[in-house]
Order: C-alpha cells, then sequence, then structure tokens
C-alpha cells in the first residue's frame, strides 16, 4: 500500500486547527490559539491568511515536519457559491470567491486560501477543499420558502454530516448512497438534514436562524414578533444578526453556552434550567420528525453527532421522542480533521473524482 500525507486545515474564528495524516493515521495534530488582538489590524478575514499561514509553517517546522513529504492539502470549505456534495482543486476562481466572501465573511473562508497558498511551495502537492458549508442538494419543492422576496439557501455541516453518515453506512456493509438517513449535527450551530441515496434533499440553515435553537443561535423565531423587534428601535442590525446568532438559544436564556453546566444546574433543582435544556432538545426531535417525513417515514438510522452528543441526558430526551422512527446511533464530537483528510487519501487513491468549481 503507498503511504500518503494529508495536511488537514480547518479555520475557526479563534482558532486553527491542523493535523498531518499517512493515509488513515494521525502523526501529528494541533490547535493554534489566537486571541482578538492578534486580528486588530486586518481589515476582514480574507486578510489574516497570510498570518495565519506563516502559523502553521512554524507549527510544523517545530515539530520537525518537512512540508515537501506532504502529498495534498485540504482546507475547510468556505462560504462560496452554492456546490455538490465532493472534493474540489483550489483554482483562480475558488481562491477568488474565497477572498471576497461571495456568501459572507466567515473564517472557514481562510481554508483553501491557506491551503493553496502552502502547496504552491510543496513539491507534486495539490490543495482542495471538501464538502464546504454550502453544498446544495435540495429538492425544488424544499426550496421556496412562502415568498418570492425569500430563498432558502442550503448552509449546514455538510463535511461531519456526510462522513458521519458515510461512516455508518460502512459499519452495516452498505453504500451511503443506499440509505435514507437522518443526521443531526448538535454543535454551537444545530442542524438537521434529510439524507436520501447519498444526497442531503432538505436541511435547515442554523447561520440564518432556521431550526432548533442551540447553545448561541435562536433558531427559528416567531415571525411576526421578530419584524416588530427589528422596527422598535431597540436594536441596530447588527444588534439583531447577534440575537440571531451569536447571542441566541442557550447564551440568551441562561447566560452561559456550555450545556453540561446548564444541566448539572438543572440536576441540583434549577427547573428554569431543566425548562431550558429540555426545550433545546425537544426542538432537536420536532425538527427530527419534519425530516422524517420528509423521507415518508423511510428512514434506516437517525444519526446524531457533533459535541452535545456527549450529553445522555440531551440523546435520552431525543430518542424517547424519534425511537419510533428508526433506530439511533450516536457519533458523539466532530472529526472534521478526519474527514477533511479521508476526503484527500481518497482522491490520492483515485476512489473519487476532483470536480472543478466554476
Amino acid at each position: 500500500m503507498i503511504k500518503y500525507k494529508i495536511l488537514a486545515i480547518n479555520p475557526g474564528s479563534t482558532s486553527t486547527k491542523i493535523a498531518l495524516y499517512e493515509n488513515e493515521k494521525v502523526l501529528f495534530q494541533t490547535t493554534i490559539r489566537h486571541e482578538c488582538e492578534e486580528f486588530a489590524g486586518f481589515e476582514n478575514i480574507a486578510e489574516q491568511y497570510s498570518f495565519r499561514k506563516d502559523l502553521i509553517i512554524k507549527e510544523l517546522s517545530s515539530n520537525k515536519v518537512d512540508i515537501n513529504t506532504i502529498n495534498a492539502i485540504v482546507g475547510r470549505g468556505g462560504l462560496i457559491k452554492p456546490v455538490s456534495s465532493g472534493v474540489y482543486e483550489i483554482n483562480s476562481a475558488l481562491i477568488s470567491d474565497l477572498k471576497k466572501g461571495i456568501l459572507g465573511e466567515h473564517a472557514s473562508n481562510l481554508g483553501g486560501l491557506i491551503a493553496h497558498d502552502i502547496a504552491l511551495s510543496v513539491n507534486n502537492a495539490k490543495a482542495y477543499i471538501a464538502d464546504p458549508v454550502v453544498v446544495d442538494e435540495l429538492q425544488d419543492v424544499a426550496r421556496l420558502t412562502g415568498h418570492p422576496e425569500f430563498k432558502r439557501i442550503s448552509i449546514f455541516h455538510a463535511l461531519n454530516q456526510k462522513a458521519v453518515a458515510r461512516k455508518y453506512a460502512k459499519s452495516i456493509n452498505k453504500q451511503y448512497e443506499e440509505l435514507n438517513l437522518i443526521v443531526a449535527h448538535l454543535g454551537g450551530g444545530i442542524t438537521v438534514g434529510a439524507h436520501k441515496l447519498g444526497k442531503v434533499i432538505d436541511v435547515n440553515n442554523a447561520v440564518d436562524g432556521d431550526g432548533p435553537f442551540s447553545p448561541e443561535r435562536s433558531g427559528t423565531l416567531p415571525t411576526g414578533q421578530l419584524v416588530s423587534l427589528c422596527f422598535s428601535g431597540k436594536y441596530s442590525h447588527s444588534e439583531i444578526k447577534k440575537i440571531l446568532c451569536g447571542k441566541g438559544g442557550l447564551m440568551a436564556y441562561a447566560g452561559t453556552a456550555n450545556v453540561a453546566e446548564i444541566i448539572e444546574k438543572a440536576k441540583m433543582g434549577n427547573n428554569e434550567y431543566k425548562l431550558i435544556y429540555e426545550s433545546m432538545a425537544y426542538q432537536i426531535g420536532k425538527s427530527i420528525g419534519e425530516m422524517a417525513t420528509v423521507l415518508h417515514g423511510n428512514v434506516n438510522a437517525i444519526i446524531i453527532t457533533g459535541g452535545i452528543a456527549y450529553s445522555n441526558d440531551i440523546i435520552s430526551y431525543i430518542t424517547n421522542m424519534t425511537k419510533f422512527i428508526s433506530d439511533i446511533v450516536v457519533y458523539p464530537g466532530e472529526d472534521e480533521m478526519f474527514a477533511l483528510a479521508m476526503n484527500g487519501l481518497s482522491v490520492l487513491n483515485g476512489e473519487i473524482e476532483v470536480n472543478e468549481y466554476i
């Protein structure tokens, strides 16, 4: 078996995660933490890529990693144009859209930029992104919102949802494309997708305020009340956006996004905190039920993943609501670094075709 080395890069708002794999074995993994002051001199997120790239090179060098031994570099995909699921080689069109942030500024936009820049200085290595958050496989009937001024946009945890779906399929000796699955990613944002024969035909957009509320997002709100709040003069446009994403959900109700802390206080007799976390779990269960109807009740399994999936209390509540639909499988956490690297390995092994971003 040929041994390949793949560098995975996953930039976040306050960190940059990197991992070096040799085929499926992780050789080196670390998280570079960032203070807000480090980015004070940059006008936008795209300008950070050179600064973060230099930190990555320094980290690799200090751990005696020879970058010229790397065969592929896979960065986290950002807010580019809607694309089909898969791996995309980074080209000039992709670089341009990542720099512009055509669907918005987000730290994930840096993944492709950094990967491409490092690949330029590595012999025979190519740079890719895989299953970016804008993977769009929605069926047509899921796109209409109720008014032509509004469009339903597919933005979700595509990388992790697809990875755990394939992991489950492999565990039962099936192909992902043979199964109907409901995948619920429970993290800082919560997305619940209906996976029909390898395509996510419906999913909520947690960035835009759709679906269950989460540790820091408000989810779907009563529309009339939201409109009234927008025109009340009480909040600015940016403050309203923060209510939807950043300061909503558990943060708004309890002053913390820490699920374990809220559950601990609930078990100590705080009934308000019990209601808060159970309401979040209730909304997740309800969303899973919605996706079951999208799949006409033909569901091979419900998969629950993400950081909150470590909470037995949350899982128990959701299980009690949804176990009548199908078997429930839990994959706690989100191994996005492994998912990025395995997409790169599949390309190097010739197992999947590389898509062209246009």
